[in-house]
């Protein structure tokens, strides 16, 4: 635990300052240098040299403790199966306290984990000694720092193709005896299921060395250094050694050089494992080994210049040109400013650079030439090595300089533009959008996708639409090399509905207003009002009803017309009503007869906020309705009431006047 035994101020300020100017130096002490590790292998570190002590970030352990990588080492892995991660560090002394942290790398510089919040995963930095790690049982992702917290944590979830680092960290920077790491009672997987093997070979130059290239990454303390994991099939040459120049850096390689007790002659040949002096043929991080008398060939070619014999296929508006050559070429003989090379053809185009993908030994089988525009226009050109600046061509990784004057054709296509035309049939019931494009630049290939997933590969094509507004339309066209993509947003506005609100009642004597609610380009409206007139304006005269005896249904037409000839009717039914008085019945007779049924206001057409109540003469509440339409049928908690007198209220506010209305009287319920 981090800062949790800091008696003062200024002890815990000893404690930094001494811890950071020591720096980690030792392979797996360094997120960079993280020791590889397997799910089925318990590691063993039993030498914890003292350094480090620079700050970890642990998201939730707000509460000032010094948390950091003291005395470090860091190991790292792949989950290869998605579960959660079970993992136990034992003290060789049970008295020790060792803190632990997860981080989820991927995509990620080792270094970030000092910096990036977001690669934390889980940790426990408690300060209760004895084995720490993860548990089924425990509730925490996170334990911060003092005796409060329990020195196992939540076991977290990992992704299948992550990579993961652990730190394990030690409270003191000295007293301690190193622990057991081993992995276990999780459901994920984090053992690599690729078998080791050899995965290819070539000869190196004049074929004294061969460069070995492993299926993976395996240990490099496995590597016999006298080469005696190897033979050749072959009484010509004997192998002398081995070595990865990886391994001064990592624990882990993925390629060697084998070197040979002398040059091979021109011919193939086979490099065959077997154990070596140390017992073993090569490991990997779970000590299984490449099998013996596993094989592959490789073929020692008359020692020659490399030919400049490839050139990458050229993609669209190629700024950089990729050469690949058949042995790495030395880095240090190419010329940065490109003048190693010079490239013709119509339109001219020039080299400013050139570079290659080297390696940390300076080779590379790729140059990069590097041209002073994106080459746009459809053209034919050469690309020919010559003698650059720096006095040479190129040369290989055995000194072989390529001749000056080699040559290598390529092509380049037109760009492409995907901008289209269209012109729209504007129509009634459907839209029809017509489509172009220009073509041109050696354009094949077309393809329209439209807002309903539907597509087509024509050069013209048409588009009926039944339902209008908004419409999106992407065309990608391609002439096989370059490609381009536009889209535009269609407006068909020719969207025509008839719509207009009417009162649901009249009454005597009342006016009603009618309201235009349609939507569309409108160029005439023609109002039918069923009471025997008729408008063709937006904004029809009021109109009256006669009072009816009783209540009266009048049908209201209206049809529009737009600027294209389209039409749209839109009819509303409103009921002229004999009365607006409102008044409550003396008296109702609730027998099934559907007359005087119910009890309620009559006439509240106007009546808003309405609040109806209905008591039973012991002052018990047994009806209440809030809207005109609810009606009291005389039942009562699901029992009809005897005959007799009930007292009711009435609250309202009247629509037109805004005047409030309490009112109150009697009924009689009568069988």
């Amino acid at each position: 635990m981090a800062g949790k035994r800091v008696l003062s101020f200024l002890v815990s300020v000893w404690f930094f300052s001494s811890a950071y100017a020591q720096n980690c130096s030792t392979l797996g002490q360094t997120p960079g240098t993280a020791f590889p590790v397997c799910g089925t292998s318990d590691f063993k570190q039993q030498t914890v040299p003292a350094c480090g002590g620079r700050r970890i970030p642990v998201p939730g352990c707000n509460d000032g403790a010094a948390y950091g990588d003291l005395n470090p080492y860091w190991y790292k892995f792949t989950c290869f199966t998605s579960g959660t991660l079970g993992l136990t560090i034992t003290p060789i002394t049970t008295s020790d306290d060792y803190d632990w942290q997860l981080f989820d790398i991927t995509g990620h510089a080792p270094e970030d984990v000092y910096s990036n919040t977001s690669l934390y995963v889980t940790s426990n930095w408690s300060a209760v000694p004895g084995a720490t790690g993860t548990a089924a049982s425990a509730s925490a992702v996170t334990n911060c720092s003092g005796y409060s917290y329990p020195n196992k944590s939540k076991m977290p979830q990992l992704i299948a193709g992550h990579q993961y680092l652990l730190l394990v960290s030690h409270f003191t920077t000295s007293n301690q005896s190193g622990y057991t790491l081993s992995f276990g009672g999780g459901t994920a997987n984090i053992t690599d299921p690729k078998e080791p093997a050899m995965d290819n070979a070539r000869a190196y130059c004049d074929g004294s060395k061969i460069i070995l290239k492993l299926n993976k990454k395996m240990r490099c303390s496995t590597i016999a250094a006298n080469g005696s994991d190897f033979r050749l099939a072959t009484p010509l040459a004997t192998v002398i050694g081995a070595a990865s120049a990886a391994c001064s850096t990592a624990f882990d390689l993925d390629s060697l050089t084998v070197m040979l007790s002398n040059p091979l002659p021109p011919g193939t040949y086979s490099l065959i494992v077997q154990k070596g002096t140390d017992g073993n043929t090569i490991l990997d991080y779970c000590d299984r080994g490449i099998p013996e008398e596993d094989k592959v060939d490789f073929t020692v070619m008359p020692v020659a210049p490399t030919p400049m014999d490839s050139i990458s296929a050229v993609g669209c508006a190629p700024s950089v040109l990729e050469l690949v050559f058949q042995k790495p070429m030395r880095c240090n003989s190419i010329s940065p400013d490109g003048s190693d090379f010079v490239v013709n053809g119509n339109p001219g185009i020039a080299v400013s650079g050139a570079h290659g993908d080297c390696s940390s030994d300076g080779l590379s089988s790729v140059i990069y030439v590097t041209l002073n525009q994106p080459a746009v226009q459809k053209g034919s050109y050469t690309i020919t090595l010559q003698r650059g600046n720096d006095g040479n061509t190129v040369i290989d990784e055995c000194g072989e300089e390529t001749p000056a004057g080699s040559q290598l054709s390529f092509a380049t296509a037109d760009t492409v533009s995907a901008a289209f035309e269209y012109d729209i049939l504007w129509g009634c019931s459907f839209d029809t959008v017509r489509y172009t494009h220009p073509g041109g630049n050696d354009i094949s290939q077309w393809t329209w996708t439209f807002d309903d997933n539907s597509s087509t590969n024509a050069r013209y094509t048409e588009k009926i639409y039944s339902i209008f507004g908004k419409r999106t339309t992407s065309l990608i066209v391609s002439n096989g090399v370059c490609a381009d993509t536009s889209t535009a947003l269609i407006l068909l506005d020719n969207t025509l509905k008839a719509d207009f609100k009417a009162p649901e009642f009249v009454c005597p004597n009342d006016t009603v207003l009618y309201k235009d609610a349609s939507i569309g380009k409108i160029a005439s409206w023609v109002w039918d009002f069923g009471n025997g007139a008729r408008s063709l304006s937006q904004i029809p005269a009021p109109q009256q009803y006669p009072a009816p005896f009783t209540d009266q249904e009048y049908t209201i037409k209206l049809e529009i017309t737009d600027s294209i000839g389209c039409t749209s009717q839109s009819s509303h039914t409103i009921k002229a009503v004999s009365s607006c008085y409102i008044a409550i019945p003396t008296a109702f007779t609730p027998n099934g007869d559907n007359l005087n049924d119910y009890l309620y206001p009559l006439n509240a057409y106007k009546a808003e906020d309405l609040v109806f109540r209905v008591y039973n003469l012991y002052g018990q509440k047994v009806f209440e309705a809030r809207d005109r339409f609810t009606r009291w049928d005389g039942i009562f908690n699901g029992k009809m009431q005897q005959p007799g007198t009930f007292v009711w209220t009435l609250h309202y506010i009247h629509k037109d006047t805004r005047r409030v209305f309490d009112m109150k009287g009697t009924t009689t319920l009568i069988r």
